[in-house]
């Protein structure tokens, strides 16, 4: 009898241990995950150090960059515009938002975003993280509030779980929104063109077009597009046909200087066959249209970049070095990373 009250109060212990249990959220493990760093690209943004990819991090923010309740009548998503099997770029002259609204502007691909030093075409965003909320308020894009979107998402279980496993509870804020997006965005790197394969001694080697084509971008294009990532970052007026809109003064509406007027940033070329139409505003519908045009000459401005103002407002091409850089170019193409959709 004795041994029976020694042992019940073990007993009565244990329902008030397993409801304090039920109370306590399950924790998760978040691994921190390994950026891939290709060989001879930059140094990584400072943001990424601040807000480095998980596991679960980068699972929520890839759901919601294709979460269409983001746009004001659920249509449009992140990846709406930014469309994986296009490098994360959409085909249109001019991004479309709700109810095919126009934007002002081309929709640039989102890949290499953890190199990057600005964002967008006029560099107005510096850190990855403070990106997310301009579609989301901007009316010809998804026209929302992101007060209406944490009232939409904050009520879904899968998201609630996701929140939790990522940052410990299932409370939805701007900051973790905004976060994870660019967590997984710092995920999406390209390096394994036939170029890289070529670089890295893979058993790859260049045609002879694509050889020829090579050299002749050393010597034509490399001073804009230089790096690994076949940009310098830099601003510049390149004298291409100028958007119409009132509202467009390219660098310039970031810094209010008259010689930054109409200069943008120089894209990377890294997945160019996939990114057509080209320009700030889809001006050239292929790569051979923006080679001619830099051939027949571009247009004059005050500010326009030194390498065509000291060659006649050009560059010179014959048509065997327009097919041999075009052949070049396509070696930039990552199939693997056009394939990597997981939603």
């Amino acid at each position: 009898m004795k041994r029976l009250f020694a042992i019940l109060p073990i007993f009565l212990l244990l329902p008030s241990c397993s409801r304090d249990d039920a109370i306590k959220p399950i924790p998760y493990e978040n691994p921190e995950i390994t950026l891939s760093i290709p060989v001879g690209f930059p140094p990584l943004n400072s943001s990424v150090n601040g807000n480095k990819p998980t596991k679960f991090g980068v699972q929520l923010g890839e759901k919601l960059f294709h979460e269409k309740m983001f746009s004001a009548n659920n249509t449009i998503s992140c990846a709406s515009c930014h469309q994986p099997s296009n490098a994360f770029s959409d085909n249109h002259a001019q991004a479309l938002g709700i109810y095919d609204r126009v934007g002002l502007r081309n929709t640039p691909p989102v890949q290499n975003m953890a190199f990057m030093k600005f964002y967008n075409w006029d560099g107005n965003i510096l850190q990855l993280e403070k990106q997310p909320l301009v579609p989301i308020i901007t009316h010809e894009e998804m026209d929302s509030s992101i007060l209406e979107v944490i009232g939409k998402i904050g009520t879904v279980h899968e998201y609630k779980e996701l929140f939790r496993k990522a940052f410990g509870d299932e409370n939805v804020t701007p900051e973790r929104i905004y976060r994870s997006i660019a967590q997984y965005e710092y995920t999406l790197i390209s390096a394994n063109s036939k170029y890289d394969k070529v670089k890295r001694n893979e058993g790859k080697t260049f045609t002879e077009s694509e050889a020829r084509g090579y050299q002749i971008f050393k010597i034509k294009c490399e001073n804009c597009h230089s790096t690994e990532l076949f940009t310098d970052q830099s601003f510049r007026n390149i004298g291409f046909p100028v958007n119409p809109s009132t509202e467009e003064a390219g660098r310039a509406r970031i810094t209010g200087i008259p010689a930054d007027y109409m200069s943008f940033r120089v894209p990377s070329l890294r997945n160019v066959e996939y990114t057509a139409p080209y320009g700030s505003f889809g001006q050239f519908p292929t790569l051979r249209s923006v080679l001619d045009y830099f051939d027949g000459g571009v247009l004059n401005a005050d500010n326009l970049d030194p390498i065509f103002k000291e060659n006649g407002n050009r560059i010179p091409l014959t048509e065997q070095e327009k097919q041999d850089v075009i052949s070049f170019m396509k070696t930039l193409s990552d199939n693997t990373f056009i394939a990597n959709e997981s939603l």
